[in-house]
């Protein structure tokens, strides 16, 4: 433990427990349930502020969004890096432009708002758009699995920004993180390398290769754990810690 460890007191000290938010501690897009959120408490004894409140970085003893790239520990904000600064305006605009052509003659049930979401350390495109209800949510995810709309757009990236150094990553219902390679979500163990925790335990949902969380699952530095839902999440949990 560093000095100024504030967990060193705690009853397993060197263990660490990492979480992905949707599916995995909330149900995409949802909220925190009570049940969960009293298992976290239990445990720290022992998807971010939209989903798990206003004061979840006083709840948590790091807080990594955009996998790492934003990152807090103890609440203190740590160093950010930057997709745009990675990437270049003139990458970033025909990145951009050639996804909007694409997803405009992409011939979907339904459309929405916010095709491409721009972020601090990546960007998230969503061909339906995220602007789209939870029940058109449910109902792209499930016509996503039959006609594979989002792997099509991925090997359509690939193909056509071969040189960019980008990963593209499948994640949540609706949407593809793109971001450099090395930016997915094992960044966020970067900023635990002066911890000195002896085991990481890391749940997440989407952990087959292709998914947002595969990188981190299958890295050999976490003992990961695949889980359904959020209830197979407090189901491993009660297993593991009795919480």
């Amino acid at each position: 433990m560093t000095a100024n460890s504030p967990w060193k007191s705690r009853q397993l000290p060197t263990t660490l427990c990492l979480f992905d938010v949707d599916g995995t501690l909330t149900p995409s897009r949802g909220k925190i349930s009570p049940e969960m959120k009293e298992a976290l408490v239990r445990l720290r004894e022992n998807k971010q502020m939209d989903q798990l409140g206003d004061n979840v970085l006083d709840e948590f003893d790091f807080c990594f969004s955009e996998n790492g790239l934003v990152s807090y520990r103890c609440g203190v904000p740590l160093k950010k890096e930057s997709f745009i600064n990675f990437l270049g305006e003139d990458k970033y605009k025909h990145l951009v432009n050639f996804t909007l052509r694409y997803i405009a003659d992409l011939d979907l049930p339904v459309k929405r708002g916010t095709f491409i979401e721009f972020r601090n350390g990546m960007v998230n495109i969503s061909p339906i758009g995220r602007n789209c209800s939870q029940e058109e949510r449910k109902a792209f995810l499930k016509y996503d699995q039959e006609h594979g709309i989002r792997p099509d757009l991925v090997a359509k990236l690939q193909k056509e920004f071969p040189d960019y150094g980008l990963k593209y990553s499948i994640g949540g219902e609706i949407s593809i993180d793109v971001f450099p390679i090395g930016w997915d979500k094992t960044y966020a163990l970067r900023h635990l390398d002066h911890e000195n925790f002896d085991v990481v335990h890391f749940f997440g949902d989407k952990t087959m290769p292709g998914g947002n969380d595969y990188e981190i699952y299958s890295s050999g530095k976490v003992t990961g754990h695949a889980v359904r839902d959020p209830n197979d999440t407090l189901h491993i949990l009660n297993q593991l810690f009795g919480v």
